[in-house]
């Protein structure tokens, strides 16, 4: 693959490039990096140049702006051959049809039946659900302590809970859970050999054919079996729109919840005055949640949308067959939006700060409610069976997984009590 940002950039045009690091060693640098370039800054993804929106009323109007699209085939350097299946991030956005890779009336005939499966009364009524699979985990947090009282939180709690309930949704059988798990893990690090992670897409995706042909046969009452039966517009949905939907819809359905749970929790942990608030029930712990998903959001960066035509934003133009990046945690630190002490974290914020870590527009995540209610179960539950709860490590030791979209760390050493 050629480098193509080594090019000579048309005159007038911003040609500070910032380079996304894929070992995540410096995400608060970057991310102030990043907003300190303006509303878009130029960045270099593994070699691909791209813009990156870093402001949230931008944010805002490029995420419903017709004229960007997620249709690969509208990206200059992918028609080109530049880009091809070699580079790292293309599973990201060559992932096959589903909601999340089509505009328009397209979209929301893929889209509805998901969101019709994730209205407030069905996450209500499973609700007794998560509760029973975060009772459950957290006498496994107990259990697995250490002879020294250690416990990794995100491999006990943090990241089983979220694919419990997916998988509960989708209908995939616990058994396949911890295989999802690694799977997913290897996708994203940028650690995983090409060819290994182009082999795990197929790998993933022969799993849920497997899944949605079960189904097919032996329906049940599951998101998998709802969406192989549904008929929006007299047009049912196609085995691989279907493959396409729950593939992405497990991605990001636990991924999301494992960094809101645990950014949460470290945030907490740093600012002991604001946990004492919220035990003490000053301040919800919903407020804990929107400050959590502002200051340190799950997505970092959020890949790709193509524009079909010129677009000019501020004093930049965004020429027609560029991709652009959002990302989120620099438009969650948006000074405009979120005024001076937007880097700090404050769970008294007031509620006019309202960020869009979930997106905004047509392509809003369609689980944001669920990664919601999840962590309003799992936290309270956490703190109030372990009020100790503590690092056992310093903060400045917990480190981060070599992944570019997502804020996901390693491990997370706690001692209980």
């Amino acid at each position: 693959m050629n480098c193509p940002h080594a090019e000579a950039a048309p005159a007038g045009r911003n040609t500070g490039v910032i380079t996304i690091d894929p070992m995540v060693q410096d995400l608060d640098g970057e991310t102030a990096r990043l907003r300190d370039a303006g509303v878009l800054a130029r960045i270099d993804l593994l070699g691909v140049p791209a813009w990156t929106v870093t402001r949230h009323a931008e944010a805002r109007q490029l995420l419903v702006d017709p004229r960007l699209v997620k249709d690969i085939d509208a990206w200059g350097l992918w028609r080109s051959g530049v880009v091809t299946r070699a580079w790292p991030l293309i599973g990201m956005i060559d992932a096959g049809r589903s909601m999340f890779t089509v505009d328009g009336a397209e979209h929301r005939r893929l889209r509805t039946k998901t969101s019709q499966a994730l209205t407030p009364r069905r996450l209500e009524a499973i609700r007794p659900e998560i509760e029973k699979f975060t009772a459950e985990l957290l006498d496994a947090l107990d259990a697995a302590q250490g002879e020294d009282g250690v416990v990794d939180l995100k491999a006990v709690f943090a990241q089983p809970l979220p694919m419990k309930v997916v998988g509960m949704l989708m209908g995939v059988d616990e058994s396949q859970h911890a295989m999802l798990t690694r799977q997913y893990k290897a996708f994203f690090s940028m650690l995983t050999p090409q060819d290994e992670r182009l082999a795990l897409l197929t790998e993933l995706d022969d799993f849920y054919i497997d899944l949605v042909r079960e189904k097919t046969a032996r329906p049940t009452d599951d998101l998998t079996s709802a969406l192989i039966q549904a008929e929006e517009g007299g047009e049912p949905l196609t085995e691989e729109e279907v493959v396409g939907n729950l593939k992405a819809m497990v991605a990001a359905g636990h991924e999301t919840t494992i960094g809101l749970v645990l950014n949460a929790v470290r945030a907490l942990l740093a600012h002991p005055d604001q946990l004492r608030l919220v035990l003490d029930g000053e301040i919800g712990w919903d407020a804990v949640i929107e400050e959590t998903l502002r200051w340190d959001t799950p997505t970092t960066h959020l890949l790709m949308r193509f524009a079909t035509e010129d677009m000019a934003v501020g004093d930049e133009v965004i020429r027609k067959g560029e991709g652009v990046v959002i990302s989120y945690r620099a438009i969650g630190r948006d000074f405009e939006q979120h005024g001076p002490d937007a880097d700090a974290f404050d769970i008294t914020r007031p509620t006019r700060n309202r960020h869009m870590t979930f997106g905004h527009g047509p392509h809003i995540c369609p689980g944001a409610a669920l990664s919601r209610v999840e962590a309003g179960i799992a936290l309270p539950a956490l703190f109030a069976r372990f009020p100790g709860l503590r690092l056992a490590v310093p903060d400045e030791e917990i480190t981060r997984l070599p992944v570019m979209t997502q804020n996901d760390m390693a491990a997370f050493p706690v001692l209980l009590g």
